[in-house]
């Protein structure tokens, strides 16, 4: 890598690795919409000097655009996508457009400016509702429960399609729920902001016996560039690598570490049920033994994610607000 272009720059893992790279001394360029992004992660990233940071505001459904900001990287890490699981029977499209066709424009990009190595963000609910547990990278084809895993796993079929076809490198992370600095949606950020507003009471979807993994952002990062640093020496190969812990947690034993943090006792009103929303899988773990054979590992514990991102909430509030 020496000139790399991030899709979903301003996110809260995209732009992660905006600084991560310039912290690297590589060029970056980043491609945001700034639908959901915020150009505040970026303040550090543009302050840089040296010029090696260029950020360009474009959709990744505009393929003309898409491919003059893509014109001289060699690398791409694709992080664009909706992330809005909990809602995609409310917008079908959505998923369709911003997950599978803008990753198509991506490789089309790619395939027009001579890039041929990329990163893409997939996530362990392509596995659906597994049949194994915790689940490897070459589980049983699942049946599809979500729009938004449905998505992803068609974005990952094309990747490998393009790597067969036009000789690119991909290399494809499976990712749990990410926790860390900058995260502006999910479980804690719901839970933190709830408590902000009405500290005597707790709305819990579900009935809070579903079982999920968690990973930190920084960890998650470390896991990516490890990996592409390993590459293959084989041309044209897709490596998918399952990103996580060798952990899970249940829904009420992370709020019970959220509140003790906060020091509040709320009362509990569950929903009902075994999981919170249509997609929501109850028991989600994934198996990463391929990642750790390589060297990689966790630092940080579930616990430990979920208590550093509840500080960087009680920072930065107004990330709180404009959700």
């Amino acid at each position: 890598m020496t000139r790399v272009f991030v899709t979903g720059a301003a996110g809260f893992i995209g732009s992660n690795v905006v600084d991560r790279l310039l912290s690297e001394g590589l060029e970056v360029v980043g491609w945001d919409n700034f639908s959901t992004g915020r150009r505040e992660f970026l303040a550090g990233a543009l302050a840089r000097p040296g010029g090696r940071f260029r950020l360009v505001e474009g959709d990744n459904l505009d393929l003309p655009a898409l491919t003059r900001a893509m014109t001289g990287c060699d690398f791409v890490f694709h992080l664009a996508a909706n992330a809005d699981v909990r809602f995609g029977t409310e917008h079908p499209k959505k998923d369709l457009e911003q997950n599978t066709v803008a990753t198509f424009h991506v490789l089309e990009a790619m395939r027009a400016t001579g890039a041929r190595r990329l990163a893409f963000s997939s996530t362990g609910s392509i596995y659906g509702e597994a049949s194994v547990i915790p689940t490897p990278e070459d589980a049983p084809f699942p049946v599809q429960t979500s729009l938004y895993g449905a998505s992803k796993l068609a974005g990952e079929g094309l990747i490998s399609a393009y790597a067969e076809g036009f000789g690119f490198e991909g290399f494809i992370f499976r990712f749990v729920s990410i926790l860390g600095e900058r995260y502006t949606h999910g479980h804690v950020f719901d839970f933190f902001r709830q408590l902000r507003e009405h500290p005597e009471r707790l709305c819990i979807l579900g009935d809070g016996s579903q079982r999920k993994s968690y990973l930190h952002v920084d960890d998650c990062l470390d896991a990516m560039l490890h990996a592409i640093r390993l590459g293959s020496a084989a041309p044209r190969k897709v490596h998918i690598y399952n990103l996580g812990t060798a952990e899970y947690c249940r829904v009420t034993d992370s709020v019970g570490w959220i509140c003790a943090h906060l020091g509040l006792k709320p009362k509990f009103e569950f929903t009902g049920g075994d999981r919170g929303w249509i997609g929501d899988n109850p028991f989600i773990f994934l198996d990463t033994a391929r990642i750790v054979a390589t060297g990689w590992k966790p630092k940080l514990g579930i616990r430990e994610g979920v208590v550093r991102t509840l500080d960087w909430l009680g920072q930065n509030p107004g990330c709180l607000d404009r959700s």
